[in-house]
């Protein structure tokens, strides 16, 4: 049964209901076959979309702008020299301000409590476009893509070996959500929030799947379906990078580490790869790597998320 998903805002996946998200992988799919053939999808016409961004980003940028475009509609940039957002003018007056001129807003940030209170203050619906807590879209995608290749999402493994950051929180939530096992291997002080994990727990034991939190990355990668890695220092964690590269080089996806997955695992990455860091070229560039294929869903996906919601 099809859910009126129209003024809701996308902050966090835990916001969502199964039914929601398989009606955005279902969107998702539709729209992706109607690009491919050529045929108009016009569903957006003379809508507007917000795009704000404090952090720089290549494909968030594009797959939106791009997206909204193709959906009939129109897509405004705004860098943090644009507008007088947390500078000037407080984030409940210019999100009821720009809820008077626009259709959406998207927003890829720092803080997350911006999103939040960009929902709560506008009256149009927000989409996360990444902050340092969330990243919703990234693992709607990376959910996305799995069923893609995988037929089904309840019951396989994803082993996320990194930085327990935006990235771990959001696979958390979403293979939770979905009946998917999830192991994080992060070394000690990098685990993903407590909290998000205790959350994720819930949905686990409703859906009946598994959450294994640990330091061992070999332990973790054991009978994996999907391996899934990122960058080991963040934007804005730069100053922290040459700290993190030691602490995390035992956590490289590389080939001596994947001999202890499923022969046919899935490799992805949210990109930008670090090569050399993170993940070895042998790997992202291997048969098992689908990170290209993810990178474009991107695209089909968030156009699926702004159709529904818009």
């Amino acid at each position: 049964m099809a859910v009126n998903m129209k003024g809701k805002s996308l902050i966090e996946i835990n916001h969502l209901s199964l039914e929601e998200i398989y009606q955005i992988f279902d969107l998702s799919k539709t729209l992706k076959e109607k690009l491919i053939t050529g045929e108009p999808h016009k569903l957006l016409e003379g809508k507007t979309l917000g795009m704000i961004f404090s952090k720089p980003s290549t494909r968030t940028r594009i797959s939106f702008e791009a997206g909204i475009y193709q959906l009939g509609g129109m897509g405004m940039y705004f860098n943090q020299n644009d507008l007088q957002l947390k500078k000037s003018e407080s984030v409940s007056d210019t999100a009821k301000v720009l809820s008077r001129y626009l259709n959406g807003i998207m927003i890829r940030t720092f803080d997350h409590q911006d999103v939040i209170d960009l929902a709560k203050f506008g009256s149009i619906p927000v989409i996360n476009g990444l902050t340092d807590l969330h990243h919703p879209c990234q693992v709607l995608t990376d959910l996305f893509t799995v069923l893609e290749k995988r037929r089904v999402l309840k019951g396989l493994k994803l082993v996320y070996i990194g930085d327990g950051n935006n990235m771990a929180h959001s696979l958390l939530h979403g293979c939770s959500k979905v009946g998917m096992d999830i192991t994080i291997a992060s070394p000690s002080g990098y685990m993903p929030l407590k909290e998000i994990v205790e959350e994720s727990k819930v949905n686990a034991k409703y859906m009946g799947s598994k959450i294994e939190i640990t330091e061992d990355p070999v332990k973790a990668v054991s009978g994996a379906d999907i391996i899934y890695t990122d960058v080991w220092a963040s934007m804005g964690q730069e100053k922290e990078a040459a700290e993190r590269r030691k602490k995390f080089i035992q956590y490289q996806v590389n080939k001596e580490l994947v001999k202890n997955a499923k022969d046919d695992y899935i490799f992805m990455h949210c990109l930008p790869a670090h090569r050399g860091d993170e993940v070895t070229d042998e790997i992202c560039d291997s048969p098992n790597s689908v990170i290209f294929d993810e990178a474009e869903n991107r695209l089909h996906v968030q156009k699926a998320i702004m159709a529904l919601v818009m």
